[in-house]
């Protein structure tokens, strides 16, 4: 009985209440509130089983997709975009009004401050940052230790919210959470049951899982969505050149139900990729490699990390691209099972000087 009172302790203090934090406004309007504008209760029921939980997320969707729903004529669909229209502002606002929204913005630690100092404070919420490399090279690492550092309070650099992970490779392990929750003075159990994970096995089963998110979050203080990885199940379920067309499309569509879930609840995502070949490398490139999915892929990205192997269990972190920051190479890092710090050594290989002296590497580890 103790026990138990000291786990919900632990876990009411990891976690706290959205009331607490700020006395910032709602990011979203519930799709119940359309009942006061003259729109049916049972219409409204309809987009809710149709996954839509917030007039945000009904501003989101075509007319077209919406007169798909069951039971909502053209006339009907009319109707609740006015009504919508009324309660969230999809119009013009000012650029101050922008940057006013912008200090809604998150940023998650990494659990590397090297890391942290390379994306700009961390992993932020509303936007997509996507991590590419071969197998092993700490993709999935970094997804684990986020999935804890997004449950500690803003005060220490995380999310204070819950994660959601839907896994398309089987690479989720529960107990390599409990070792990077002890290094941050968390309780595994109750870091465990803040997280909610779903196995993706086909890229339909993939994008319906998305779907399924709003019901949670418009519920939940989600802070952080992982989808590792992004591109697996669509190289297995489309093959050869005749269906790459159909396949880029229905990748295009996943890619923008993600950028509609971090703005639509201020949620941070992070997705893993693959790399392809690129015969196109020549001789002279050195690692002729590059992320899968193509263009479509690179434009939804808001940060892209190329993640590669160093010597021996050392790893390299280089920033593609990020919007606001411009593009530099950053760090090694050491991989084991347990967590992400700052390696001791600051020596740069590339121009031979510290890091801070005139070079924008940095060394971190996983140790």
């Amino acid at each position: 009985m103790i026990a138990t009172l000291k786990a919900e302790e632990q876990s009411q203090l990891q976690l706290v209440e959205r009331e607490e934090i700020d006395d910032e406004e709602d990011l979203f309007e519930a799709i119940d509130k359309l009942t006061s504008h003259g729109i049916n209760a049972g219409d409204v029921k309809k987009l809710q089983d149709a996954g839509i939980f917030t007039c945000n997320g009904l501003m989101m969707h075509t007319k077209k997709n919406l007169t798909g729903i069951k039971g909502l004529s053209e006339a009907k669909v009319d109707k609740i975009c006015e009504a919508a229209e009324k309660i969230v502002n999809f119009g013009y606002i000012t650029g101050s009004d922008v940057l006013l929204r912008r200090k809604s913005v998150v940023r998650i630690t990494t659990g590397s401050q090297a890391l942290d100092e390379l994306l700009g404070g961390g992993i932020e919420t509303l936007a997509i940052t996507e991590a590419f490399g071969e197998f092993r090279s700490g993709k999935t690492q970094l997804a684990h230790t986020l999935c804890v550092s997004t449950q500690l309070p803003t005060n220490m650099k995380g999310g204070n919210g819950k994660v959601a992970y839907i896994d398309t490779e089987g690479t989720f392990r529960p107990d390599r959470i409990v070792p990077i929750a002890e290094r941050f003075g968390m309780d595994p159990g109750a870091v465990l049951d803040n997280i909610i994970y779903a196995r993706a096995y086909t890229y339909e089963h993939q994008y319906n899982l998305l779907l399924g998110l709003a019901a949670k979050m418009s519920e939940e203080p989600f802070r952080l969505l992982i989808v590792d990885s992004v591109i697996a199940l669509f190289r297995v379920d489309f093959t050869g050149r005749g269906e790459l067309a159909d396949r880029q499309q229905k990748l295009a569509q996943m890619l923008s139900r993600l950028i509609k879930i971090a703005e639509e609840f201020n949620v941070a995502v992070y997705m893993t990729n693959q790399v392809i070949a690129d015969p196109g490398g020549g001789v002279f490139i050195s690692d002729p490699k590059k992320p899968a999915g193509g263009h479509v892929l690179a434009h939804a990205a808001t940060i892209r990390l190329m993640f590669r192997k160093g010597k021996g269990e050392q790893r390299v972190c280089k920033k593609i691209h990020i919007t606001q920051l411009g593009n530099t190479e950053l760090p090694s890092m050491s991989l084991t099972e347990t967590r992400i710090s700052d390696n001791s050594r600051r020596y740069c290989r590339c121009k031979g000087l510290t890091r801070g002296s005139g070079c924008y590497s940095a060394a971190y580890h996983f140790v």
